[in-house]
């Protein structure tokens, strides 16, 4: 008992003497002058994968390779080589997708931007086409830069169930790999469903408690870290905020919350590396969450488009191409 009451004491001086206590929420940010090229190129992507091919799982293959073959063209086009990791599920061998830059001073320092590609018996244009979008959008506005650190760009594999939280899911393969080697993972950016933002009163939902300290309008992205990983997660929602006035958030909070550790970021929190999830929070706003109902005209490309935009600069922070 006494260490729950720490740890929310902890929580409440870390969130009110870092961000402010907000009981409701900013006004939703008009995102009118958003670049026009760049919401459609993430409504085409989003299109592409949740529309065209769907459902994209080892028990949909020929799907997930569809999927995996698609994620590689848009690499390629880029101009980056791409890396895959293979190993074996069921039978049927699966991919991590890896697209490298390079870093010029200090290429052993590596900092790693992720999304998982696959779905949970559903269209998936949320969950997570949208977050496959943005990582193929920033892998875009990357190429071109001189960095200073190395930066990997990973599409992932089976990361949603059976094989969430398990050794065989994607992320899990490559983060144990990485400690293998000793790679020197500098910060790890999980991209989880970033396209949902209704702008309704009572629209965002939370664990117990947490309520009382984040807005109640889902018109926000969210940075949500471990304690291991505050540093990190003030430091993109800083980098953030310097280039846009779209609404962000930071949660750190121990796994136990629920959802705190529900995507990739968890395998490498499991090796020690620091990593966040952003996300637009999924089945704590979407109603849609892991349903056939998740489709891409539920999504606002425009404010996808302000995020990813954002992001790209925060990626400039972090690699030193500033």
């Amino acid at each position: 008992m006494h260490l729950i009451i720490i740890i929310f004491v902890a929580f409440i001086v870390l969130k009110t003497t870092t961000f402010g206590l907000r009981f409701w929420g900013g006004p939703f940010v008009n995102v009118a002058k958003v670049d026009a090229r760049l919401v459609e190129r993430l409504r085409s992507h989003v299109y592409k994968l949740a529309h065209d091919i769907g459902d994209r799982s080892v028990f949909n293959y020929e799907k997930l390779e569809e999927t995996a073959e698609y994620i590689i063209e848009q690499f390629k086009s880029f101009g980056y080589d791409v890396e895959l990791q293979d190993y074996t599920v069921s039978g049927k061998k699966v991919n991590n997708i890896i697209a490298l830059k390079k870093g010029i001073k200090k290429p052993e320092e590596i900092i790693i931007v992720g999304a998982h590609y696959d779905t949970c018996f559903n269209p998936g244009a949320d969950d997570n086409a949208s977050a496959v979008a943005g990582l193929l959008e920033l892998a875009r506005f990357t190429y071109d830069k001189q960095t200073q650190r190395s930066i990997k760009f990973i599409a992932f594999v089976n990361e949603e169930p059976p094989f969430f939280k398990t050794e065989r899911m994607g992320s899990r393969v490559y983060a144990r790999a990485a400690k293998a080697r000793a790679d020197k993972i500098k910060a790890v950016l999980i991209l989880e469903m970033i396209g949902y933002y209704p702008d309704k009163l009572f629209s965002q939902r939370y664990p117990p408690i947490y309520g009382l300290f984040y807005p109640n309008k889902g018109n926000f992205i969210g940075v949500i870290g471990n304690f291991s990983s505050w540093r990190l997660g003030r430091q993109i929602v800083s980098n953030f905020k310097e280039h846009t006035q779209f609404p962000i958030e930071l949660a750190i909070a121990p796994s136990f919350v629920p959802g705190v550790d529900f995507s990739d970021h968890w395998s490498f929190w499991k090796e020690g590396y620091p990593a966040v999830m952003i996300t637009d929070t999924g089945p704590y706003r979407n109603p849609y969450y892991h349903s056939g109902s998740d489709t891409c005209e539920k999504l606002n490309y425009e404010s996808m488009a302000e995020v990813v935009n954002a992001l790209s600069k925060v990626l400039d922070c972090h690699l030193g191409s500033e």
